[in-house]
C-alpha cells in the first residue's frame, strides 16, 4: 500500500461519523480512500444532513506525536494485520501499537476476569497465564486491575500482548504504569485511539472487542453476572471463537458469571493443557489471506428517491436487523446498505452490536 494511500485511509477513518463498517463500504465502493472522502459530503447529503472529513494537518500532527512515542500503524490491508482480528466483524480499520509486532502472528488466547478479582483468583489468573507462555502461547488481556494484571505478569517473560482504551500515551489505572511499559518493551501495546484520548467509559467495549478478535480463545477467570468480561466473552463466542470459564463457588458473586457461562455451554478450564486442547489450533482454509478488498457489505452506486423512502420508512428508534429490513423491503443488499450508509453519514443512523441499527 502506497503511503498516500495509507494516509488517506488513516484519515478516512479519523473523519467523524465514520465507523468500521461505513469504512469497510467506502472503500469496497471508491476503491481508494482519496475517492472516498471527497464522495463523503455528497453522501451525507443525499442522507438529509452534513458532513465533514478530518483534517489532514490533524492527522499529520497525530502520526508525528505516535512516532515519536515509538508507535507504528497497522491499517487493515497491511499484510502483517493480524490474521484473526481481521475476521472479526468491526475489526479496527488502523491499529497504534508498541512493541513485538510478530507476537500477534502467534497462538493467542485471551484472558479476562474481575477487577476486584479475589486472592486465589488472581494466583490462579497468573499461574495460568505463565503455563500457557511455557506452552508457547501469547496471553491477551486489557491492562484492568484485578485478573488482566494478573494474567499479563504471568506472561510477561513468554509473551504478552495488552489492549488499551485509551491513547498509546496514557496509563490507565494509574497503579499499572509501569506494567503498561513494561508491556510495551517486553510484549505488544495495542490501542485503536490516537494519542491523548483519554480512557472514556464507551472505549471499552470497543477495547474488549480487539481482545476476543486477537485470540483463538477468551478465558474468564471470575466476573459477576454483568461484567465487561462477559461482554468479552459474549463476542467470542458470536464470531466462533472458543468461549471458557474458571469455574467457583456458587456462594461468591464473583464467580456468578463464570458458573453461568459453564452452564451455557462455555469449556470449564482448570488448567493450561484444557485451553489448549479447547482452542486446538486454526484451520488455514478457514483464514482469508488478504481479505480486506472483498470485506464489507455491497453498495450501490444509485439510488432511487421511493426506495430510500422505502428504508427509511422502515427504520425507528427500536433496533432492527439489517437482514430484516433489506427482507421486509424487498430491495437489493446493495440498496439497503447504501442508503444506511447515507444516514450514517448524515448523522441519522446508529449502528449497534449484531448488524442492528435505528435512527438516532
Amino acid at each position: 500500500m502506497r503511503e498516500r494511500e495509507r494516509f488517506d485511509r488513516l484519515r478516512l477513518i479519523r473523519s467523524p461519523r465514520i465507523g468500521p463498517v461505513s469504512y469497510r463500504q467506502l472503500l469496497a465502493r471508491f476503491g481508494t480512500a482519496a475517492e472516498a472522502l471527497r464522495a463523503i459530503p455528497d453522501l451525507a447529503a443525499r442522507g438529509g444532513g452534513k458532513a465533514s472529513v478530518a483534517d489532514a494537518g490533524a492527522v499529520e500532527k497525530e502520526i508525528a506525536q505516535s512516532r515519536a512515542l515509538g508507535a507504528r500503524y497497522l491499517l487493515m490491508g497491511d499484510p502483517d494485520y493480524p490474521v484473526l482480528l481481521d475476521q472479526f466483524d468491526g475489526a479496527p480499520p488502523a491499529l497504534i501499537l508498541r512493541g513485538d509486532t510478530a507476537l500477534a502472528s502467534r497462538q493467542c488466547i485471551a484472558m479476562v476476569g474481575a477487577r476486584n478479582a479475589s486472592a486465589a483468583a488472581c494466583r490462579f489468573a497468573r499461574t495460568l497465564a505463565q503455563d500457557l507462555g511455557q506452552r508457547g502461547a501469547v496471553v491477551v488481556s486489557g491492562l484492568a486491575r484485578g485478573i488482566d494484571t494478573e494474567a499479563h505478569r504471568g506472561s510477561i517473560e513468554s509473551g504478552t500482548i495488552g489492549v488499551i482504551a485509551s491513547g498509546i500515551d496514557i496509563a490507565f489505572p494509574p497503579e499499572n504504569r509501569d506494567l503498561q511499559a513494561q508491556v510495551a518493551e517486553r510484549g505488544l501495546l495495542v490501542t485503536e485511539h490516537p494519542p491523548g484520548v483519554q480512557p472514556l467509559a464507551r472505549h471499552f467495549p470497543a477495547r474488549n472487542r480487539i481482545i476476543a478478535g486477537l485470540a483463538l480463545g477468551t478465558v474468564v477467570v471470575e466476573a459477576a453476572p454483568k461484567s465487561g468480561s462477559l461482554i468479552t466473552a459474549r463476542l467470542a463466542g458470536e464470531a466462533g471463537r472458543e468461549v471458557m470459564a474458571v469455574p467457583g463457588s456458587p456462594l461468591d458473586p464473583r464467580a456468578q458469571g463464570c458458573n453461568q457461562l459453564i452452564r451455557e455451554g462455555a469449556i470449564l478450564i482448570q488448567n493450561a493443557a484444557d485451553v489448549l486442547e479447547a482452542v486446538g489450533s486454526i484451520d488455514p482454509r478457514m483464514v482469508r489471506q488478504g481479505s480486506f478488498d472483498f470485506i464489507g457489505a455491497p453498495v450501490s452506486s444509485d439510488v432511487a428517491a421511493q426506495e430510500r423512502a422505502a428504508v427509511i420508512g422502515l427504520l425507528g428508534p427500536v433496533s432492527v436487523p439489517i437482514d430484516e429490513l433489506i427482507r421486509l423491503s424487498g430491495l437489493s443488499p446493495a440498496v439497503v446498505q447504501t442508503v444506511l450508509l447515507e444516514l450514517e453519514l448524515a448523522g441519522g443512523l446508529e449502528r449497534q452490536a449484531g448488524g442492528r441499527v435505528s435512527l438516532r
